[in-house]
Formats: C-alpha cells, structure tokens, sequence
C-alpha cells in the first residue's frame, strides 16, 4: 500500500484554478520530489496534503480518507512539513524552537502541568530526550542553546528540519530547504536528507530546483506546470523530456 495517495486535486481561488487535476502516490521509504517553474503549484500541492488549503479530489494517508481533516489531525498522524523560509522563533534557543514540533506528541493535561505532577516530569524528561536524539541527528549540539535568529542561514534551515523531526512523522514534506544554501551547506542537507531516507525510513515529498540534486538523489520525479501534471517517473526519463526542458528553459 501506498504511504500517501493523492487523486485528482484541484484547488481554485475564484477565478484562478492553482491545481487542476493533480494525482500521485508515495511509496514507503520513497524520496518523491516535486519540480516545476515558480507558479507551478507545488507550495499549493503542500498546503492541501496538510490541510491549509481545502483542495478538491481526495487524499489517503495509509488508506485512510484524510481529505477533510484539520491540520493538527494530519499532524496527529505524522505529517510534517518544513518551509521555504525557516519560520523560527528568533529570540528562542535552538532547542526550544525544535520542542515546538513536538506540539502533537503533548497530551498532558494544564493543571497538571501548572502543578508539576510526576506524570508531567516523566514526560518532559521523555520529550527533552527525544529532542537531544535528533539534536545529534542533524549535528546541532554545538548550537543548541543559541537563540535561532543569531545562526547562519544555513543552520536556521537545519533547525527547521529538526524541528520538522521532532514531530516523530511518518511522512516528511520538505518545502525547497535548499533555497539560499551554499554549495557546503547543500552538501549537507543532501547528507541528511539521506539519512533520514535510509536510517529513518520515512517517506519524502520534495520540492527543489536544484536538478544536481534532483538527479543525485530522487526515487521519482513528478513535474508541474501551470497547476497539471507535466511528466512523472525515475530522474533520468523526467529530466530529458523535451516538454520539462522546455518548461525551464523556454524553446529555442
């Protein structure tokens, strides 16, 4: 069965039409990537998946019809998202901003909380746990009590990832975590991205430009333009169709 499952998903805003049509699966472990020019709809293809956006057609997350869930439900679930720019909390330390990801794993009560019960010191010391494993995943133990908003660019976009992990998710939507990168700190997310693929076995849906990295690490490619489905399939097919080239780079 397919990890995720999205048929026919369209989504309009008056009179403009954002996602005519759109259908795809994601298979268990898969690194799917989404591509396609600025507009296409792939932020749209996102905001649906996660409930932002109430986009038409159907979405199955491990056969189940979540198509009219909330948000936090999907989140409930397991499906976390990154964004295109980090969205911190600047005057937070790291490692506060990345329990904020945990939002959906808490079920303790308030008064227990403003009481301080046993229960509610157990489960902090499990979720400040849980946030020093993946602090160590993605190589942030030197940063993790600097507030966000004093850390590179680069390092603010692996804090959102971690956040993202924190969430202990069973689907993965990285919205272009390479934008702004330099080439070192693409080499990196490459590395994690990897890892979470093959260590963490979690599904990925991928929006990126940037085609090395396409090439070098996607499963499957699926391509928009203007809102349709362009092409779909492995790398080396979707990257030398005629009609994706052309989407980019325009015909001669």
């Amino acid at each position: 069965m397919a990890e995720l499952e999205v048929e026919h998903l369209r989504l309009s805003f008056g009179g403009l039409t954002v996602l005519d049509g759109i259908s795809f699966t994601v298979e268990p472990a898969e690194l799917f990537v989404l591509i396609g020019p600025n507009g296409a709809g792939k932020t749209s293809v996102f905001n649906c998946i996660s409930g932002i956006y109430p986009g038409k057609g159907r979405i199955l997350f491990k056969g189940r019809d979540i198509t009219r869930w909330s948000p936090r439900a999907r989140a409930k679930l397991g499906i976390a998202r990154t964004f295109q720019h980090s969205e911190l909390f600047p005057h937070m330390n790291v490692l506060d901003n990345i329990m904020v990801g945990r939002h959906a794993r808490i079920d303790t009560r308030p008064w227990a909380e403003a009481l301080s019960t046993p229960g509610v010191r157990r489960a902090e010391i499990a979720h400040r746990a849980a946030i020093e494993r993946i602090i160590e995943f993605v190589e942030l133990e030197g940063v993790r009590y600097a507030d966000a908003g004093s850390l590179p660019f680069g390092t603010q976009k692996i804090v959102g990832l971690a956040r993202a992990l924190a969430l202990e998710p069973s689907l993965l939507l990285l919205d272009e975590p390479s934008a702004g990168l330099s080439r070192d700190e693409r080499d990196d997310l490459a590395r994690f991205i990897l890892r979470i693929k093959h260590e963490l076995k979690l599904p990925m849906i991928w929006i990126e430009h940037d085609m090395q990295m396409v090439a070098d690490l996607a499963d499957r490619i699926h391509v928009l333009d203007y809102g349709r489905t362009l092409a779909s399939g492995d790398p080396q097919s979707v990257l030398s169709n005629e009609a994706v080239i052309n989407a980019y780079l325009g015909k001669a």
